[in-house]
């Protein structure tokens, strides 16, 4: 299968084995578009490709850019969009709603969520959605068997009105517990703080599903202490409380679970190796980057013809 693959040049989260964990499953042309390329699709298009080499075209770019582009979007044949942020269509946020809107212009497009119970409501909403979750880089995160001098701390951004549910959370949670929260640089900065950390606590409040940190986390050897996002979301990961992961809905209930795990070392630290055993054997990008292009694999919706005019501004980029 000949895949066009588009992703974003300028991005915060280093994704480089997530790319080649598909490219190592397909023929893949893989392509780093900068913000202007992103802003004018239709003009990157015209100059740099020509669709009919390629069996899928997949986007993994910036939201904003890609609804701000719909009519040009409509004209490219084969589309699979990857969304790692498809979640915020279902939670309080500028982007409420968006997502639906989005795709019901496109509704021959498969779309690839990270999110189990978020592509479970876009299909019942009609839409050709696939489950494929996030994961993590296997070759910059690893469990160095390390001192964990830090007890309990969370690593990450709590900006953003996305991150509001997760800043209150840890805000509470610091106020009855001695948590550190901190951030680092991507890449080796990142590993050394997470291979220092006992327990990472993981505040997704409200999400619907797990972000990377979770399996980053894990990976890492850290006691991920995950803000619980449902049933279905847990057994589609393999994720079970107090065996692989510790599952909380509240602070008081994850004191509780805390005071357990203080009092019985070695039960934390068979769900960190358990949770690490997870993560490696079934979240790796390079897992995750197979299982996208199976996901791209089956037959797509039909696409409505092209009439001429819209072949001819495909080609010529107006």
């Amino acid at each position: 299968m000949k895949v066009l693959f588009l992703v974003q040049k300028e991005q915060r989260a280093i994704l480089d084995r997530l790319y080649d964990g598909v490219a190592a499953h397909c023929d893949c042309d893989l392509r780093w578009l900068s913000d202007q390329d992103q802003r004018n699709l239709r003009r990157y298009f015209q100059r740099e490709v020509d669709v009919s080499r390629y069996d899928r075209i997949v986007f993994f770019l910036r939201f904003k850019q890609e609804i701000r582009q719909v009519a040009f979007i409509r004209s490219v044949p084969n589309l699979v969009i990857l969304e790692h942020d498809a979640y915020q269509n279902y939670i309080p946020c500028k982007y409420t709603g968006k997502f639906s809107e989005h795709y019901r212009k496109l509704p021959w497009a498969r779309v690839i969520s990270s999110g189990y119970m978020v592509s479970e409501r876009l299909r019942q909403e009609g839409f050709d959605a696939v489950f494929v979750p996030k994961g993590y880089d296997e070759q910059l995160l690893t469990d160095q068997g390390r001192e964990r001098d830090i007890e309990l701390a969370f690593v990450g951004s709590t900006k953003s009105v996305a991150y509001s549910g997760r800043k209150a959370l840890l805000d509470e949670l610091g106020q009855v517990e001695n948590l550190v929260v901190t951030r680092t640089k991507s890449g080796e900065d990142y590993c050394n703080t997470l291979n220092r950390i006992r327990f990472f606590v993981s505040a997704d409040v409200g999400m619907g599903e797990y972000m990377i940190k979770n399996f980053e986390a894990m990976a890492c050897g850290c006691v991920l202490l995950a803000y619980d996002q449902g049933e279905a979301e847990n057994r589609a990961l393999g994720l079970e409380d107090m065996r692989n992961v510790v599952l909380y809905d509240s602070i008081p209930a994850l004191q509780v679970k805390l005071r357990q795990l203080r009092e019985d070392p070695e039960l934390a630290a068979r769900i960190a190796a358990s949770g690490r055993e997870l993560a490696t054997s079934g979240f790796s990008f390079a897992q995750v980057g197979r299982s996208i292009v199976e996901h791209m694999q089956p037959a797509l919706r039909a696409h409505p013809p092209l009439t001429f005019w819209q072949r001819l501004r495909l080609r010529l980029g107006c």
